[in-house]
């Protein structure tokens, strides 16, 4: 073989190694900081005109950057502080794209309800809302309902009893003798039906239950209209935000004073702030687009997971730390609650 040959297909493979190495998509995601972006851009109260950046202050949501991996962005990922490294099957936890976008999507509509309520409740605006069971998010593989039970899916009652939110569901099934029999109203699809199966211990815990992972599915009606377009932003995690504009349209009191505020936290009914993932990635983002304020969960780690997992840290923990180590000047907040976000920007300025 001439020499100039031997160059060529050297010189192929290098390029297929290459071509390969940058576009061949692995079973990983990395997650890395995202954007923050102003929240008035998502939501809309009573056909109000959206505020432009920094026109009365911001308030922002933050989100992480999710991207398949390939194998040279994999490597790549390890020289970046705030890239962390998730397998498919860690991600999907046993379901596929499909279902995971599913839930994300559901995960977000009960996001955008209970911030409604919230909002609407500590502004005293008139507002409804009605519980309407269990979303099913995912189906353990030792559930007795396995196969029954599917994404999507709705938990409407529990031996014929019907509660008024997810932790009565819990402490009800927490509440049974070990493998009792159960049974389940479900609504899936337009379809009701009742299923039958027994209580399971649940992982490596010793608690017994149904197997499923859950989301509230509530529905809330307002005289006042809020739209709520939320395309491209997955997860509960901007509930706190949601809430706090959604108060902010309502009420129309200077809360921001022409500050730009960032955050992260779920809500619930009862205006708790809940912990997230990727804190630190989120302190990152909202640095980056300017935040003077970062609003993050301050939530105690329950004596028996800190057991475990000695070095778990809270989400403000986490948050904090992160800010040191890019030296940014924005101010971490930690919070447990909506009005304790709300007393903060309006006792400062």
């Amino acid at each position: 073989m001439k020499k100039k040959s031997k160059k060529l297909i050297i010189t192929v493979i290098l390029a297929v190694i290459l071509v390969l190495a940058v576009f061949l998509p692995i079973p990983y995601y990395i997650e890395v900081p995202g954007s923050a972006q102003n929240i008035s851009q998502y939501i809309q109260v009573d056909n109000q005109t959206k505020k432009t950046a920094n026109q009365d202050g911001t308030l922002m949501l933050v989100y992480i950057r999710e991207m398949h991996a390939t194998p040279l962005s994999y490597a790549m990922s390890f020289l970046n502080p705030f890239a962390d490294r998730d397998s498919a099957a860690d991600l999907y936890q046993g379901s596929n794209e499909k279902d995971y976008q599913t839930v994300q999507q559901y995960y977000m509509q009960d996001a955008i309800n209970e911030a409604k309520y919230v909002a609407f409740k500590v502004a005293h605006k008139k507002v409804e809302r009605k519980y309407l069971g269990l979303y099913v998010m995912s189906v353990m593989p030792n559930s007795s309902f396995k196969g029954k039970l599917h994404v999507g899916d709705t938990v409407e009652s529990v031996n014929g009893k019907h509660f008024g939110d997810s932790q009565a569901y819990i402490n009800y099934i927490k509440g049974l003798p070990r493998g009792s029999k159960i049974k389940i109203g479900v609504l899936s699809g337009s379809k009701h039906k009742t299923l039958t199966g027994i209580t399971k211990r649940l992982g490596d815990t010793q608690q017994y239950g149904i197997g499923i992972t859950l989301a509230d599915r509530t529905e809330v009606k307002t005289p006042i209209k809020v739209q709520a377009n939320m395309d491209g932003i997955e997860g509960p995690s901007a509930g706190l935000m949601m809430s706090l504009q959604i108060y902010d349209d309502l009420t129309h009191q200077n809360l921001l004073h022409g500050r730009k505020v960032a955050g992260t936290g779920t809500i619930n009914a009862q205006g708790q702030v809940g912990d997230i993932g990727g804190a630190d990635k989120k302190v990152v983002a909202a640095s980056r687009a300017g935040a003077s304020i970062f609003f993050v969960p301050d939530n105690p780690i329950p004596p028996a997971i800190k057991k475990a997992y000695p070095d778990l840290q809270t989400n403000y923990q986490e948050a904090k730390k992160a800010a040191k180590k890019i030296h940014t000047k924005m101010k971490i907040v930690p919070v447990r609650t909506f009005n304790q976000a709300l007393e903060y920007l309006e006792k400062t300025k």
